[in-house]
């Protein structure tokens, strides 16, 4: 019972280890920290200058479709890395019981 503590103990060391190394942008991600708000008259200019200049209109859509992209290959390596590190888990937790009950 107590080499199965050990072990898990261990194995979640590890993942923390491992969300730290492959999510550095959640260990920087501060939801408490009060954010300044934009002020509403700027955005609704910003808004009107979208609906009004067409050539700022395709610069903006361009710029966001970019984003988007960026944000979503960002994802989808985060997801890639958090699957690497369930299998890593599960093999030292499948590993770790040795046919052992728990």
């Amino acid at each position: 019972m107590t080499l199965s503590l050990v072990r898990l103990v261990f194995a979640a060391g590890v993942v923390q280890a491992l969300l730290r190394r492959y999510f550095p942008r959640m260990a920087r991600l501060r939801l408490l920290t009060p954010q300044r708000q934009p002020e509403l008259p700027t955005l609704f200019a910003e808004l009107q200058r979208i609906e009004a200049d067409l050539a700022y209109r395709t610069r903006f859509f361009a710029g966001l479709n970019t984003a988007l992209a960026e944000r979503n290959a960002e994802r989808m390596a985060e997801l890639a890395a958090l699957r690497t590190a369930v299998d890593h888990l599960r093999n030292l937790v499948g590993s770790g019981n040795n046919g052992h009950a728990a």
